[in-house]
C-alpha cells in the first residue's frame, strides 16, 4: 500500500520520512519546488533531540501528481491551504482510498465536500516541529498523534493507519481530541503575535486570565466535550496552562510555525482558517491581530499580548461596569513614540476612526467614524494602543440614557462611577488600562477621578485640541485624562498639546527635607460649604495636614468670589445649557433621555439677556481666581463634598446638588486643574489642586509631590 503525503513540512515531512524509514511506500507532494528538488536530490532530513536520519522519498509537484490513487492520503498542508489541496484530490480517489487531515483546525468538512465524508479520517498530530529548510525539519518532541473515524467507529483502516505511523494510535473519540487541539491551537496562535517563547507565555501569571479565557471560549464552542490533550484539561484550564508551559519548555522547538510565518517567513498563517469560524470575543481578536501582523502593520512583540490581555480585561472587569462601549482588536499605530505600546481607553464622545461615535445615546448614528479626533490621532501618533471606547452619559450633558444605562463603580457597584467621563475612569480603577481620556465641561473628568479613586486632569482651556470631539459647550469643554497616576496623566498630556504649548513657567518648588516645598492656597469656604459630608471634610483636612507635617506651606485663601459657590453653577448652567441646545437644534430631542431633554429645553429658554451676565460672571470669576493663586503655588479643596453617590445627580439650573460647586468654576475661567486620592477609609475622596493656566507642568508638579506624600 503507498502513502501520498501532501505538503511535505513540518508535519507531513516527519511522518513521511518516518513511513519511508520503516519500510512503507511512499511519494511526497510539496506545491513548493524547491522542497521537491531538495527531496529528490537529498532525501528527507529529520532532526532534533527526538531522532537523526535521511531516508531517501520520491517527491512531486502537484502537476505530476497521479491521477489515480488507490491508497491513503496524509493531508499535511497548511490550514488555510485546504481547499487547494481537497481540490487537488477531487476525482483521483479510487477504490478503497481515503484523506487523513494531519492539521490544525477543523479540517474534515472541507476534505468531505471534495472526496465524500465516507473517504475521510480525522487525526490529531501535537508534536512540534519546523521546516528548517527544504527537505530538513527539526522535530522537537514527541507528543500524542492520534487517528480516529469521525462516527466514532474504530475501523480497519483507522487500526492500519496506527500500526504503521510510528508513535499513533487510534482512537474512538477523535473529535474530543480534535477541539483539545483547537483549543491548545488557539494558545498557540496567542503566543505567536509575541516574540516570547511559548512556555514563557504560557507560564506568565500576567497573561493567564487571558488565555484560560480563550481556551474556555474555544472550549464551550465544541459539539462533544474536549479530551484532556498532553496536558491540557478542558476542566482545568489554569492548570493546563502550567501543565502546557512544562510541555513547551522540554521541546526545542521554542516558537509555534505561526510565529516563523509571522517574523521569519514573513508570509500568511493559518490561524484565520483555524479560528475564523469561531464566536465569542477573544477568538476574532487573535485573528485580527495576526492579520494585522501578516499586512505588515505590526512585528510579533510583547505588546501584541498585552493588548489582548487588555482586551479580555474589558470584557471580564469593565463590560459589567457598563463602562465599555467598544473593544478593538488591532488598532493602528506608530511603532514607536513615547507611549510606544501604553493602552489607552477613550470616551465615547471623542471619534475613533472606524468605530462609531455613539455618545452614550441610541439617538446616535451608527456609521463609523471617517476619522481619528485630533487628540486620538496623536495618540496613535506617540504609539499608544487606542483600545477601547468608554461609556459616557447622553452626550455628555449629565444624564444617562436608560437604553444606555450609567457606569458603575469599581470600587462599588451599587454606586455610580461618577459622570460624564465615568466609563473611562472606571476602566482606570478597575485596573484594565493605566491611561484614558474623557472631556470635562463641568467637572465631568475630576467628579469620576475623585468617585474612583484615580488621578483626573482637566488642563488648562484649549491645551489639548477638541477637534473631532461631539461639543457639549466649545465655552467650557476640555479633553482631559483620567490615569492611575498622576505621571500617567503628564505623559498623555506630553504626547497631546501642541508642541510648544507646554513651556512651563513655573519655577521648581525649593526642597526641604521631605522633598519639594510648595505653598497651597487652602479654600476654607469650600470645606465649609454644607455639601461638603464629615467624611470628606476629615480626609480632606487629613491630607492638609500630611503636607504641612511635609513642610509645604498653607495658606488660607478668602475671597468674595468663595462666597458665591452655588452661583457660580447657576452661571455655569447658563452657559452650558445655551450652548448645548443651539449645538442639537435641529436634532430629535425625542429620543433623548428625559433629564437631557429638560437641560436643553432650559437652554433654548435662555435669553441673550441672560446669556451675557453669565459670560460677564464669567469674566469676573476668572479674574478673582488669578487673583487668588497670587503668593500660592496652588488652590485646594475638595472635589466633590460627598463620596460616590448611588445615581448620579442631576445638572442644570435650579438643581442643587452641588456635584460640580467645587469643579465648575474652573471650566467658567480655564484654569488647569487636577483631582488625586486622599488616604481614608471606606469609598474614595478627591483632593482638588488648581493652578495658573498655562502652568500645567507646575500644577503637575505639585499634584505628583502630594500623591507621593499620600501613597503609603
Amino acid at each position: 500500500m503507498r502513502y501520498v503525503v501532501l505538503g511535505c513540512g513540518a508535519v507531513g515531512g516527519t511522518v513521511a520520512a518516518g513511513l519511508a524509514r520503516d519500510g512503507h511506500d511512499v511519494l511526497a507532494c510539496d506545491a513548493d519546488p524547491a522542497v521537491v528538488s531538495a527531496v529528490a536530490a537529498r532525501g528527507l532530513r529529520i532532526e532534533g533531540p527526538v531522532e537523526n536520519f535521511t531516508v531517501a522519498v520520491p517527491a512531486v509537484t502537484p502537476g505530476d501528481l497521479p491521477a489515480r490513487i488507490d491508497g491513503p492520503v496524509l493531508v499535511a498542508v497548511k490550514t488555510h491551504h485546504t481547499a487547494a489541496a481537497a481540490a487537488l484530490l477531487a476525482g483521483r480517489l479510487h477504490g478503497d482510498a481515503f484523506a487523513v487531515g494531519l492539521q490544525n483546525g477543523l479540517t474534515g468538512g472541507v476534505l468531505a465536500r471534495a472526496v465524500g465524508p465516507e473517504r475521510v479520517v480525522e487525526a490529531v498530530v501535537n508534536f512540534g516541529a519546523d521546516m528548517v529548510a527544504p527537505g530538513v525539519v527539526l522535530r522537537g518532541n514527541r507528543a500524542t498523534f492520534l487517528v480516529g473515524e469521525p462516527d466514532g467507529t474504530l475501523s480497519d483502516r483507522v487500526r492500519s493507519l496506527a500500526a504503521d505511523i510510528a508513535d499513533a494510535a487510534a482512537t474512538p473519540d477523535i473529535l474530543g481530541y480534535k477541539w483539545a487541539k483547537q483549543a491548545i491551537g488557539a494558545l498557540l496562535a496567542a503566543t505567536a503575535v509575541s516574540d516570547l517563547p511559548i512556555a514563557d507565555v504560557l507560564g506568565d501569571p500576567a497573561y493567564q486570565p487571558l488565555l484560560t479565557e480563550l481556551a474556555r471560549q474555544v472550549a464551550a464552542q465544541a459539539p462533544v466535550p474536549p479530551l484532556p490533550l498532553d496536558g491540557f484539561d478542558a476542566t482545568d484550564l489554569p492548570g493546563s496552562l502550567a501543565r502546557l508551559a512544562r510541555f513547551n519548555r522540554a521541546s526545542a522547538k521554542t516558537h509555534t510555525g505561526i510565529y516563523r510565518d509571522l517574523a521569519v517567513l514573513h508570509r500568511p498563517t493559518e490561524v484565520p482558517a483555524i479560528l475564523g469560524g469561531l464566536t465569542g470575543a477573544l477568538p476574532p481578536r487573535v485573528v485580527e491581530l495576526v492579520r494585522a501582523i501578516e499586512q505588515g502593520g505590526r512585528s510579533c512583540a510583547r505588546a501584541n499580548l498585552d493588548l489582548l490581555a487588555a482586551g479580555e480585561r474589558a470584557d471580564r472587569l469593565g463590560r459589567p461596569l457598563n463602562a465599555v462601549v467598544s473593544v478593538i482588536g488591532a488598532p493602528e499605530r506608530a511603532a514607536t513614540g513615547p507611549l510606544a505600546g501604553r493602552l489607552v481607553a477613550v470616551k465615547d464622545i471623542i471619534e475613533v476612526a472606524g468605530v462609531p461615535t455613539r455618545c452614550g445615546s441610541p439617538a446616535s448614528g451608527t456609521e463609523p467614524a471617517a476619522r481619528d479626533a485630533t487628540v486620538v490621532a496623536r495618540l496613535r501618533a506617540a504609539g499608544a494602543e487606542v483600545f477601547a471606547t468608554s461609556q459616557c452619559l447622553e452626550y455628555a450633558a449629565g444624564f444617562a440614557h436608560p437604553d444606555v444605562g450609567d457606569t458603575r463603580n469599581p470600587r462599588d457597584p451599587s454606586r455610580t462611577s461618577g459622570g460624564s467621563s465615568g466609563g473611562s475612569a472606571a476602566l482606570v480603577a478597575a485596573g484594565v488600562c493605566e491611561l484614558a481620556l474623557g472631556t470635562d465641561t463641568g467637572g465631568s473628568v475630576r467628579i469620576p477621578a475623585a468617585y474612583c479613586g484615580i488621578a483626573g486632569l482637566k488642563p488648562t482651556y484649549a491645551l489639548l485640541p477638541v477637534t473631532g470631539v461631539f461639543p457639549l459647550s466649545p465655552a467650557c469643554d476640555h479633553v482631559g485624562t483620567l490615569t492611575a497616576t498622576v505621571s500617567g496623566a503628564g505623559e498623555l498630556l506630553a504626547a497631546l498639546a501642541d508642541p510648544g504649548a507646554l513651556a512651563d513657567p513655573g519655577a521648581l518648588a525649593p526642597a526641604g527635607d521631605s522633598g519639594p516645598i510648595f505653598t497651597i492656597g487652602v479654600l476654607s469656604a469650600q470645606l465649609a460649604d454644607p455639601s461638603v459630608t464629615p467624611a470628606v471634610h476629615r480626609a480632606v483636612t487629613g491630607a492638609l495636614a500630611v503636607l504641612a507635617a511635609a513642610g509645604w506651606r498653607l495658606r488660607e485663601i478668602s475671597a468674595p468670589w468663595l462666597d458665591k459657590l452655588a452661583a457660580w453653577e447657576d452661571t455655569l448652567a447658563v452657559i452650558v445649557a445655551a450652548q448645548a441646545a443651539a449645538l442639537h437644534r435641529g436634532r430629535d430631542w425625542d429620543r433623548y433621555a428625559a433629564g437631557t431633554r429638560a437641560l436643553l429645553d432650559y437652554g433654548a429658554s435662555v435669553t441673550g439677556d441672560q446669556f451675557k451676565a453669565a459670560e460677564r460672571q464669567r469674566a469676573e470669576l476668572s479674574a478673582a481666581i488669578e487673583a487668588s493663586l497670587t503668593g500660592v503655588d496652588v488652590l485646594a479643596g475638595p472635589t466633590v463634598g460627598y463620596q460616590a453617590p448611588h445615581e448620579d445627580p442631576p445638572f442644570g439650573a435650579g438643581a442643587d446638588s452641588a456635584e460640580s460647586r467645587f469643579t465648575g468654576p474652573y471650566n467658567l475661567t480655564g484654569h488647569p486643574a487636577i483631582s488625586i486620592p486622599v488616604p481614608g477609609p471606606g469609598l474614595p475622596i478627591g483632593l482638588q489642586l488648581a493652578g495658573r493656566r498655562g502652568a500645567d507642568l507646575a500644577l503637575l508638579r505639585t499634584a505628583a509631590a502630594a500623591e507621593e506624600l499620600f501613597t503609603p
